[in-house]
C-alpha cells in the first residue's frame, strides 16, 4: 500500500469517526442516522452531472451494492436499538476485515502475504476488543452482539462487491455517486412506509443532514477510490481504524471515560495500521 493511498484511508477513517459520533450524540439514533444517508445522497445527488452513467456491466454490481448498504443500515438500527454502541460498532467493524479477507480470497482469488494477514488479524482483535469492557460491566448482549456480527457481514460484502464493482466502473465517483443517490432514495422509501415521522425528524437535523452527510459521503467515497489502488482486505482493515479517532473524540469532545482496556485495544489497532503502512506493496 502506498503513502498516498494510506494517508487517504486514513482521511477517510478520522471523517467516519466524525459522523459516527454525531451520530451517537444525537437523542434519537434512527433520525440522525436518517439525516446522515439522506445526506449523503443528496451529495451522490449533485454529483451525477460528473460521475456519467455507468455502463451495463456495472449495474448488477451497483443495486447489489445498494441492497447490501440498505441491509446493513437495517440491522445496524435494530442492533443499536437493543445493545450499546460501544458494544456493537467494535464488534461489527472488528469483523468485517476479517469477512473480506475470507471473501476474496474465496471468491476472487485474493492472496495475501502472512505478514498482512497478521496485520488485519491485529486490527480485527483490537477493534472488536473494545466491546469487552462491556461484558466487564454486566452490559454485554448476546442478541446485540449477534445483530452486531450480521451487520458486520453486510459491510464485508458491500466493501467486496463496492470495490469490484468500481474498478469495473473505472470511476469511484460513477459507481458510489450512483449508489449514494439510490441508497438514499431507497432509505427515504423504506422509512416512508414503515415510519414516516423518522423523516420528519430527520430533516430537522440540518448539522446531521449537510455535515454529517458530507463527512459520510467523502469518507467513502475516499475508501472506493481506494478499493481501486489496493487490495480491498487491506483497506477495509485500514478504515476500521476509524475506531481510534472514534475513540479520541469520545474522549476529548463527548467527555466519555477511558479505561486501560480501551488504551490497550487502541494500542493494537494502531499496531495492525503501522504494520500494514510498513507493508508496502
Amino acid at each position: 500500500m502506498t503513502g498516498t493511498v494510506f494517508a487517504i484511508v486514513m482521511l477517510a477513517a478520522l471523517l467516519h469517526a466524525i459522523w459516527n459520533a454525531m451520530v451517537k450524540g444525537g437523542a434519537d439514533k434512527a433520525a440522525s442516522m436518517t439525516a446522515v444517508i439522506v445526506g449523503q445522497g443528496l451529495f451522490g445527488l449533485v454529483l451525477l452531472p460528473f460521475a456519467g452513467v455507468p455502463a451495463p456491466e456495472v449495474w448488477p454490481w451497483l443495486l447489489a451494492g445498494v441492497a447490501l448498504h440498505l441491509g446493513y443500515n437495517v440491522f445496524l438500527i435494530q442492533a443499536y436499538r437493543i445493545g450499546d454502541l460501544t458494544q456493537v460498532y467494535p464488534i461489527a467493524r472488528g469483523a468485517s476485515p476479517l469477512l473480506v479477507v475470507i471473501g476474496t480470497a474465496l471468491f476472487f482469488h485474493q492472496t495475501f502475504s502472512t505478514f498482512e494477514l497478521a496485520s488485519i488479524l491485529i486490527i480485527s482483535v483490537g477493534i472488536a476488543s473494545t466491546s469487552l469492557a462491556r461484558k466487564a460491566d454486566g452490559l454485554f448482549q448476546g442478541k446485540a452482539a449477534l445483530l452486531a456480527l450480521i451487520t458486520g457481514g453486510f459491510i464485508a460484502g458491500y466493501s467486496i462487491i463496492d470495490g469490484h464493482g468500481a474498478r469495473l466502473a473505472g470511476s469511484a465517483l460513477g459507481f458510489y455517486g450512483w449508489l449514494a443517490a439510490i441508497d438514499g432514495i431507497a432509505f427515504l422509501a423504506g422509512w416512508a412506509v414503515v415510519r414516516p415521522t423518522v423523516i420528519r425528524d430527520a430533516l430537522r437535523l440540518r448539522k446531521h443532514f449537510f455535515l454529517g452527510g458530507g463527512a459520510s459521503f467523502t469518507a467513502y467515497l475516499l475508501v472506493v477510490w481506494a478499493f481501486t489502488q489496493a487490495p480491498i482486505a487491506l483497506v477495509t482493515a485500514l478504515r476500521e481504524t476509524s475506531i481510534v479517532f472514534a475513540l479520541l473524540i469520545g474522549v476529548t469532545v463527548l467527555r466519555e471515560r477511558i479505561s486501560l482496556a480501551k488504551v490497550v485495544s487502541t494500542a493494537m489497532t494502531l499496531t495492525g495500521a503501522i504494520m500494514l503502512r510498513l507493508n508496502r506493496t
